[in-house]
């Protein structure tokens, strides 16, 4: 063994003579025994000197009483047993039923398909229905497929904020109450809308104890601090005035409304995939948690509001990094796509698990595409971003289709629509017909939002062609993805994870929670004075 491999004490470790008592056989002072004792994080670890070499037990005690028939040894450090379930906060736990603070955010599309919501909730981990940019039908047959498959395990629906489609918001609300979703994750969010705020106030009631019981859970998952403090603070008068009025809630249901916040908690999004601010974490969380706070002073609420995280959230050292933050618990989003669960093709799978942590890239978002709103997507292996910022350019340049020049309008045609402007249009008239005919009305006199429509068609589809695996349109896949999926790939690198057939959601989560339970452990060890050989304190994922 090398000088280098050896355990060694800091010269900052400070000295609190103690005794070990035990059985010598269950020291261990190779590197192979080492590593599987500070893994077996079930058992203490208990850090002993033996004729000047250091060694790990788990087994032993400290009693300075001596039989005879054990060794004693010098005593330099010691770790209690550790349990994931001790990261995070275990309230978090208890509210929503699961096994730890883990979650997986929903990926508009399906994305975050059935099978993954079920996979998950089957072993306790809470994960959010993709239902973002479905129809209320495929939304209604989700609910339909997850709820009897879970029964009473934990599993949420996403609540895509629709800015310029409010009635799509609605109806969504409308299925969830008529289900009895217990659980919603609201993105996107700028602002509280009556739809959230329905949501939320008609699961209000006082329980026999004459406490106020909330049935509709709201995780809201926000990047800017002035939209966490809508969801931090009780629902606006206003709104609930609105509700009462409509006979949609109670008299009693808006009261109790004033004493609670709009949310249970807030997952403090960074820099993620599809819809970011790009913010990042270690800035982001403690301005939200130091928020948290001074709001919670002002309304004293009986259960403050948890601040999770999410965005980057892709191996032990992220997950672990956010828990000592002092995050409630963390969400995985990108990574869980190139899963086999997900609602993506095997085309996008592959191209995710090849993807390093600098190839992806801003581009402009279908739903939000005149406010120039963008969303992160992988540049690699696809054009899709490039040609999104090219409409985006035309959109800003001309006020309508005619506008454009004729080269420019034949290169619009043949390299990225592959079809005729008319064509498009046509397909165009067909759906919103149908989804949203006040749209069409106003483009029949708006040349520049018939313009906007005829690009939002290829800027939707994109993302359609990247779930279904179109062929012929690989290169225009528009695949949602941040950074943390390189990171996860530079992680699980020489690992059986390394290829996307292998990669099955919980899993992933299993892999993330114990890594970071393990890296605590090893950290605490350093904290205490220990020099470890990196060695020793790598968690990589073997096959479970």
């Amino acid at each position: 063994m090398h000088q280098h491999d050896h355990l060694r004490l800091s010269h900052l470790f400070i000295n609190n003579p103690q005794i070990w008592q035990g059985n010598l056989n269950t020291v261990s002072f190779n590197a192979e025994e080492i590593k599987i004792k500070l893994k077996n994080l079930n058992k203490p670890c208990y850090i002993v000197r033996y004729e000047g070499q250091i060694g790990i037990t788990n087994e032993g005690n400290l009693s300075h009483a001596n039989n005879g028939k054990t060794a004693q040894l010098e005593m330099l450090m010691a770790v209690p047993p550790l349990t994931i379930q001790q990261l995070g906060d275990p309230s978090f736990l208890d509210f929503y039923g699961v096994k730890y603070a883990y979650a997986t955010g929903a990926m508009a599309q399906g994305i975050a398909s059935e099978e993954m919501v079920i996979s998950l909730g089957k072993q306790k981990i809470l994960s959010s229905f993709g239902a973002g940019g479905l129809s209320p039908s495929r939304v209604e047959a989700a609910i339909n497929r997850i709820q009897p498959a879970l029964d009473q395990k934990p599993f949420a629906f996403n609540l895509l904020h629709s800015p310029s489609e409010p009635a799509i918001e609605r109806r969504s609300i409308d299925l969830y109450l008529k289900y009895q979703i217990r659980i919603i994750e609201a993105s996107a969010f700028l602002d509280l809308t009556d739809n959230i705020v329905y949501y939320r106030v008609a699961g209000l009631n006082l329980n026999s104890a004459n406490q106020i019981e909330i049935k509709n859970k709201v995780i809201a998952k926000v990047s800017r601090r002035e939209v966490a403090s809508k969801f931090l603070q009780p629902a606006p008068t206003k709104i609930l005035k609105q509700l009462v009025q409509q006979g949609l809630i109670s008299e009693l249901q808006a009261t109790l409304a004033s004493k609670i916040p709009m949310a249970d908690d807030i997952t403090v999004e960074a820099d993620s995939g599809g819809h970011t601010d790009n913010r990042p974490l270690i800035c982001l969380l403690p301005s939200i948690l130091e928020l948290r706070d001074e709001i919670q002073n002002k309304y004293k609420y009986e259960n403050p509001v948890r601040i999770g995280v999410a965005g980057g959230i892709s191996t032990p050292q992220s997950a672990l990094a956010a828990f000592m933050m002092g995050a409630a618990y963390v969400v995985t989003g990108s990574i869980n796509q190139s899963c086999i669960e997900a609602e993506t093709s095997q085309y996008t799978k592959a191209l995710l698990a090849q993807a390093e942590m600098t190839d992806v890239m801003m581009a402009p978002a279908a739903d939000m595409f005149e406010m120039g709103v963008k969303l992160q997507v992988l540049k690699r292996g696809t054009l899709f971003p490039l040609r999104a910022q090219k409409l985006l350019e035309f959109y800003k340049n001309y006020n309508s289709i005619e506008e454009i020049p004729s080269v420019e309008k034949e290169k619009l045609e043949k390299q990225i629509l592959k079809k005729t402007v008319q064509e498009v249009w046509q397909e165009t008239v067909t759906y919103l017909s149908q989804r949203n005919p006040d749209k069409l009305t106003k483009a029949a006199s708006n040349p520049k939002l018939k313009m906007a429509l005829i690009f939002r068609w290829y800027l939707g589809l994109s993302s359609r062609w990247s779930n279904t695996g179109e062929k012929g349109r690989e290169i225009d896949y528009q695949i949602w993805c941040g950074p943390a999926m390189g990171s996860f790939n530079d992680w699980v690198r020489g690992s059986y994870l390394s290829e996307p057939k292998n990669r099955k959601v919980v899993e992933l989560a299993d892999h993330i929670m114990t890594g970071s339970t393990f890296l605590y452990r090893i950290q605490n060890l350093k904290i205490q004075g220990l020099q470890i050989p990196d060695e020793y304190s790598q968690y990589r994922p073997e096959g479970l």
